[in-house]
């Protein structure tokens, strides 16, 4: 969002080659950083941080030495490893054998959508994505739990019905038939047979979404309230 000029070697002449307007600096992107005081040990900024201050003051021999420290750490680190048989586990990566690449575990592939994504934000070292939308994913999670029990009810009840023509007649034939309780038409189930039937509680990823959900909501009117002051 700044000037970018253009030297000619030749004739020593200065060009300038682009300058934003007050418009598009206006759309520029926000940065969102992990507070320094908030890092771990191993992120980067905190990992390199007497580099990158020999670096921008333009002291390069110490930037250099320091360096040097930390690969010599990780080097003895990974010795130290080895010798006491102890894996290395990466928190968030993943060892691709196909492509012998380290990939990220949470990536999202999908296209943005303008229309639903509001922003992406990180937490815990796992990206996520704010939705406008979040009853619509909801809905549809819920929709997959109710159709994965339905189908084991209607597996049950099929089950119950092969058993019922195999066992051969009795006088107990009507305590057998009326042992299998599940209904013949589970499609024609109404709110109040899902609740009967333990549908109303589908899963425990659908609570933990939910509240999952409410704390991303709470937070963010915290951010909007914030930003409101901080423009006033």
């Amino acid at each position: 969002d700044g000037e970018v000029h253009m030297n000619e070697l030749k004739n020593g002449n200065t060009e300038m080659f682009w300058n934003p307007t007050s418009e598009v600096r206006r759309q520029r992107l926000k940065r969102h950083i992990v507070l320094f005081e908030e890092q771990m040990d191993f992120e980067s900024e905190r990992l390199w941080q007497h580099v990158t201050s020999a670096i921008n003051k333009g002291d390069q021999h110490k930037a250099t030495q320091e360096k040097f420290v930390l690969e010599e750490e990780q080097r003895n680190a990974a010795r130290e490893r080895r010798e006491s048989g102890t894996e290395w586990k990466p928190l968030l990566f993943r060892h691709d054998a196909g492509t012998n690449e380290w990939r990220y575990k949470y990536e999202d592939l999908r296209p943005w959508d303008p229309l639903n994504d509001i922003a992406q934000y990180e937490k815990d070292g796992i990206l996520q994505t704010m939705e406008r939308h979040l009853s619509t994913r909801m809905s549809n999670h819920k929709a997959t739990c109710i159709n994965n029990q339905i189908t084991r009810h209607k597996r049950s009840a099929k089950d119950c019905r092969r058993r019922k023509t195999s066992d051969q007649p009795s006088n107990h034939s009507q305590n057998t038939e009326s042992s299998c309780s599940t209904p013949e038409s589970v499609q024609e189930l109404s709110d109040d047979d899902g609740k009967y039937l333990g549908f109303e509680s589908l899963c425990a990823q659908c609570g933990k979404e939910m509240n999952h959900l409410k704390e991303i909501h709470s937070a963010v009117l915290s951010l909007q309230k914030a930003q409101q002051d901080i423009h006033r």
